[in-house]
């Protein structure tokens, strides 16, 4: 800017100073026979000019004081645009833009004054006013225990004290947005510090409530779980801005020096639950047959019991129902059932019983009943020209009064010849 601006005075300076005029002339015949004017030189004959404009050279006469006044308006208008020019520099300096998922604080003399959201936006330039983007979606990662790697181990933030005053040693890593940016910006001095701390009192406290066996066996899941809303509680209450996204366990071990001991215990423990699950498969195998075996018996007595239960009910009912027409005519009822019994057992029996004394020469004989096999074998064809077979044989009982009938009874016993006729 500062060399349009002389070009400007050069007019100027050359129509008031008859000295200017002459060294104008120099410089303009060098400047058509060399090239460029000389910047050296359009600086002292500038600087010449503001020192005539601030009266160091008034005593040269009174002839000069038209000259004089036309140098200052020019000095004037040039300081105006000069001014002009640094404001409208400053004003634009104010300009920012915000991207998207960021948020941007505007700060008035230091002090928070308001957030603005994603675009381009204006604010006061400084001093008067200052502004910070905070990204709010980026979900950033504190490790605790270890540093990139978790060989690179930091025992000072690992080693921990469960409630069984066993030392243990956990790895993890806490995943984290912004969810206040103003909070985030102005009410923690070191965010990631702060963050550090919370975790790792977070985790020592969920660890000095519980057991090393439970911590290694069953709670490294449940000590994520647990860890995350106790943090946000913490860091809800400092005010921080921080939302926990996720606690991710790294490693849950015991120390180095131990470790053998340990993976020995930890084999036993598998091995315990191998055998338990072996068991239980096993048992559910046998129960269901056992149970199902049961419940098979426990029908089939329970079928047997209905029957004879309904067996003897249907007797009981018969013997009522006999015994009211017993009731009624003992003598008919008694050959009836007399009659009814000898029936049944002669039914079943391929011998025939005769009685002599009635003096009936026509009797009936069933010989398709006689010629059938007592034993339940093949039917029997007598041979040709002999007498009946031993199947076939009629046994004729002569009955007379129960004396005689007895008596005959022993004898047979007696004498076993005596019981058939051939």
């Amino acid at each position: 800017m500062r060399i349009p601006f002389l070009k400007r005075l050069k007019p100027l300076l050359s129509s008031n100073d008859p000295e200017r005029g002459s060294k104008e002339d120099r410089t303009e015949g060098k400047k058509t026979e060399d090239g460029p004017p000389d910047l050296d030189q359009l600086w002292r004959d500038f600087n010449q000019a503001i020192n005539r404009l601030l009266g160091k050279n008034g005593g040269e006469g009174g002839g000069n004081t038209p000259n004089r006044g036309n140098e200052a308006n020019v000095f004037k208008i040039a300081l105006s645009s000069v001014l002009s020019l640094i404001v409208f520099l400053w004003l634009v300096s104010g300009f920012f833009m915000v991207g998207e998922g960021e948020a941007g604080l505007v700060t008035t003399f230091g002090k928070y004054d308001y957030k603005t959201g994603a675009g381009f936006n204006w604010r006061w330039p400084s001093p008067i006013q200052a502004h910070e983007i905070i990204n709010e979606k980026t979900v950033r990662t504190i490790e605790i225990g270890y540093r990139g790697n978790v060989k690179n181990k930091k025992d000072r933030e690992s080693l921990m004290l469960t409630d069984d005053e066993n030392i243990i040693d956990i790895q993890f890593a806490v995943q984290y947005t912004v969810g206040n940016a103003v909070n985030w910006a102005y009410n923690n001095r070191d965010q990631e510090k702060m963050i550090s701390q919370v975790a790792e009192t977070s985790i020592r406290e969920i660890v000095g409530r519980s057991t090393m066996d439970s911590v290694l066996y069953e709670g490294r899941e449940k000590l994520a779980r647990d860890m995350k809303p106790l943090m946000q509680t913490i860091l809800d209450r400092y005010k921080s801005g921080v939302k926990i996204d996720n606690v991710t366990m790294a490693t849950v071990q015991p120390p180095e020096q131990v470790q053998v001991a340990f993976d020995d215990a930890m084999k036993a423990v598998q091995d315990k639950v191998r055998q338990k699950n072996e068991g239980q498969a096993y048992a559910n195998n046998v129960i269901p047959k056992a149970r199902g075996e049961a419940a098979r018996i426990l029908q089939d007595a329970e079928g047997y019991r209905s029957s004879i239960v309904a067996n003897a009910e249907g007797n009981v009912a018969r013997f009522k129902q006999v015994l009211v027409e017993y009731q009624k005519a003992p003598a008919i009822t008694r050959d009836r059932m007399y009659l009814e019994t000898m029936q049944q057992i002669f039914s079943n029996t391929s011998k025939l019983m005769m009685d002599a004394k009635s003096g009936n020469n026509m009797l009936y004989l069933p010989l398709d009943k006689l010629m059938l096999p007592s034993d339940g074998g093949a039917q029997r064809t007598p041979a040709a020209g002999s007498g009946p077979s031993a199947d076939a044989v009629t046994t004729i009982e002569v009955h007379g009064n129960r004396d005689a009938k007895d008596s005959r009874s022993e004898s047979r016993a007696r004498d076993p010849r005596d019981r058939e006729v051939r």
